[in-house]
């Protein structure tokens, strides 16, 4: 299911014109404060009328401006998930929960019983949102936007209230919502970190324009694109899979470019991860290095080379199946004589990478049952 969002709108001082595709998954809207993205998720939440546009997923149309066709909000079969909660006070977890039940048919998507296991909040159905922490009182909003059976998840920074303990208590469930329901989102954030570990399409904007608009990991690791993301956030991802736990306390990945020795990492043997690397953590070399403290050489090959206008450089970096960004020094790039197609060595120190910068990767989707 792929939703096709085509916006024309003007506010005093601010013109949005913003065009983009989300194929299923997790498509995020990146960008600063003011450029844009919440006034898309709510045209495609029907919550504001743009000048000019069409919306649609696959055949169904949301709005056509050139048809009038504009469905109401109610009828546009959308879950939206907002900064902040807004649970029904008076009423408990699990009555918040059946509340979204009032717009699905009885017999339509998940279960009561599969959601509450999915978000982990079996033990909060009896409370009131007054006594659950911010991270809960998230988890149990999505499980009410999940339960009506929308045919796409809205979510407006749905962590930016949360701190840092709150953030990384939330995350897990939302790679959970990712992997093993079928239900596209459209998940709105100005948090590289968060983009990187959640995001399988990644569209940025900037002014009411989009800049960029792809695949997750190409974006990422893009070297023209780094400069949206700020260069000390720059970087991208691999896909690894956890081979064994060491004695010494490090977990051994397995990655189509050759293993990684990462500090231990909380899942079992077998899981799949994204593995977030940051572009100034990679060092590069063109013959393999030793005598290093560095556990992690993977070989690679310059895929392209960025050569900004101060001192640095981006260097993009095919490494087995994935992509990996290093910035360096244009000295560097100079005295190694970078070019397309260079073989090298990209070396990452193991406690290089942040324990936030690993997430889980695809588990099987959650089945459809009645509740």
């Amino acid at each position: 299911m792929t939703l096709s969002v085509r916006l024309h709108h003007s506010f005093a001082g601010f013109t949005l014109d913003a065009a983009f595709d989300a194929p299923a998954g997790v498509t995020a809207l990146f960008g600063r404060s003011g450029s844009g993205k919440t006034t898309v998720i709510n045209a495609v939440a029907g919550l504001l009328r743009p000048d000019q546009g069409r919306i649609a997923q696959d055949d169904h149309v949301l709005l056509d401006t050139a048809t009038r066709r504009n469905l109401p909000p109610h009828r546009r079969r959308l879950g939206y998930v907002f900064q902040d909660a807004r649970l029904f006070p008076h009423l408990t977890v699990r009555q918040n929960l059946l509340y979204g039940r009032w717009f699905a048919s009885i017999n339509d998507g998940p279960s009561l019983g599969s959601v509450v296991d999915l978000l982990g909040i079996a033990a909060l159905l009896h409370r009131r949102p007054n006594a659950l922490s911010g991270g809960e009182k998230q988890r149990v909003a999505i499980g009410r936007a999940l339960l009506c059976n929308p045919r796409l998840l809205l979510m407006d920074e749905p962590l930016a209230a949360l701190d840092e303990p709150r953030k990384a208590e939330i995350l897990p469930y939302l790679e959970r919502l990712r992997d093993q329901t079928a239900t596209p989102i459209l998940y709105v954030s100005h948090s590289v970190a968060e983009v990187a570990r959640l995001a399988t399409t990644l569209v940025v904007m900037d002014a009411g324009r989009v800049l960029r608009a792809g695949p997750a990991h190409e974006v990422l690791s893009d070297p023209d694109a780094a400069p949206l993301f700020g260069l000390r956030e720059a970087g991208a991802y691999l896909i690894a899979r956890i081979a064994a736990h060491e004695d010494d306390g490090l977990t051994r990945l397995e990655t189509s470019a050759g293993p990684l020795l990462l500090p231990r990492v909380d899942a079992a043997p077998g899981t799949r991860l994204r593995v977030r690397i940051h572009a100034q953590d990679i060092i590069l070399s063109r013959g393999r290095p030793v005598g290093l403290s560095a556990l992690n050489i993977l070989p690679a090959t310059v895929a392209s080379l960025r050569i900004g206008d101060g001192p640095g450089a981006l260097v993009q970096l095919r490494a087995g199946d994935d992509l990996l960004l290093a910035r360096i020094t244009r000295r560097s790039a100079q005295a190694l004589n970078l070019a397309t197609g260079t073989p090298v060595f990209a070396i990452l120190k193991s406690v290089s990478v942040a324990r936030d910068d690993v997430g889980t990767g695809p588990t099987p989707r959650l089945p459809d049952c009645a509740p």
